[in-house]
């Protein structure tokens, strides 16, 4: 297979030279894991002091690594990412609010990125995260079968339902839509309401999509498992499989509880059970859809080489390859640029709000080997070919 993924001109074009400066700045700052570590302290101290520095913030990490503070101020960046066809997946990143009223502005901030999805091609998925519309007690609660009071009842109640309203709502409309996977204690309860959505709106084909993380060495068993079922209740699977972000808490969590760590062994150990997964998928890709969260170059590859091999097209819409916003972008475009399916997930949302996701994001490109230094890598040799 032609190595595509070292094409810079493609990979950076919608950047002009201010913008390639100002990732190439941000990475070698990520790449440095006691500036990150005080970095994120000063921020979390300014924001918590109501300091004015979203200004500041909002002009370096936030706009790099997200589309806008609201889905109306995505669209410039939507329109600019799709004249090279790459989509868009409008994600409300606003994380760790527990309170209803919370969980109903997420669920109404869903629906109305499905509209924006039903309304714009660059728009092919919506999202949105279990613990977004529920307390994560509470589905841990849910998943290990515990006694509920009235008042929880009624409160799981309430996320079926928002559950079901935001399928329900994707299915009318025909715009997929992915949901989100988090943390291993409270994934149980998610699965179970996905594969009981999936059952209710993938009879004709995928629109509903659950995510596996392959950092977790049980979930190819499970996606068997589902499979039986859905060859059973006659559905589609669609998944969107990512290695996953919450390593450092599920080690610690296994630890101090005194269970086996849900993680692989090994990175290697993950990146097998990783293109396993795919594998499996691909074999039956007539009653499954795939979104390929990766930015793993070999993986990429792996699945254009299936894809080949099965003579399935570059633009069948069953298969689809997507990165986060802000990184990996010489896969994203030059997948794009070669005809395949390809969508950024785009953070948005208050500058306040995100910023627990942004921490997020620049503690995982720390502790991913490698990462941050390809990114710097192919930056430098775009910044030579300018001639900057």
């Amino acid at each position: 297979m032609e190595k595509i993924f070292n094409n810079t001109e493609v990979a950076f074009a919608l950047k002009n030279n201010r913008e390639l400066g100002r990732a190439h700045f941000l990475f070698k700052m990520i790449g440095n894991p006691s500036l990150v570590k005080i970095g994120t302290s000063l921020t979390n101290f300014a924001l918590q002091l109501h300091l004015p520095v979203e200004g500041i913030i909002r002009s370096t990490v936030f706009d790099h690594f997200c589309g806008g503070v609201s889905e109306e101020d995505c669209l410039k960046v939507v329109d600019k990412m799709y004249t090279k066809r790459v989509s868009s997946v409008l994600d409300y990143s606003v994380e760790g609010k527990e309170e209803e009223a919370q969980f109903d502005s997420a669920l109404e901030m869903t629906l109305k990125t499905i509209e924006f999805a039903k309304a714009k091609e660059a728009i092919p998925f919506a999202v949105f995260k279990p613990t977004g519309v529920g307390r994560l007690s509470l589905y841990e609660k849910v998943g290990e079968n515990q006694t509920l009071s009235e008042s929880e009842k009624a409160e799981w109640e309430r996320i079926v339902n928002r559950f079901e309203v935001i399928c329900k709502t994707a299915f009318e409309k025909d715009v997929m839509i992915l949901i989100d996977a988090e943390e291993s204690w409270m994934q149980d309860a998610a699965d179970d309401l996905v594969a009981e959505m999936m059952r209710k709106y993938n009879k004709e084909k995928a629109l509903i999509f659950n995510t596996l993380q392959m950092y977790r060495w049980d979930r190819l068993d499970y996606l068997k498992k589902l499979h039986e079922q859905a060859k059973a209740g006659g559905f589609h699977i669609g998944m969107k499989v990512v290695r996953g972000a919450y390593m450092e808490k599920e080690a610690k969590r296994a630890a101090e509880k005194g269970y086996k760590n849900p993680i692989c062994v090994s990175k290697q150990a993950t990146d097998d059970n990783y293109d396993a997964c795919i594998d499996y998928m691909m074999q039956f890709i007539d009653k499954m859809a795939i979104f390929s969260g990766t930015h793993n170059e070999l993986s990429s590859y792996k699945l254009m080489e299936l894809m080949q091999q099965k003579g399935i097209s570059k633009n069948d819409n069953r298969i689809w390859f997507g990165q986060l916003y802000g990184m990996s972008d010489n896969i994203s475009y030059n997948l794009a640029e070669n005809g395949y399916n390809v969508a950024k997930y785009l953070p948005f949302g208050p500058v306040r709000d995100v910023m627990p996701y942004l921490i997020r994001r620049a503690q995982e490109n720390t502790s991913v080997a490698g990462q941050t230094g390809r990114e710097l890598m192919l930056l430098e040799t775009e910044k030579k070919r300018r001639k900057l």
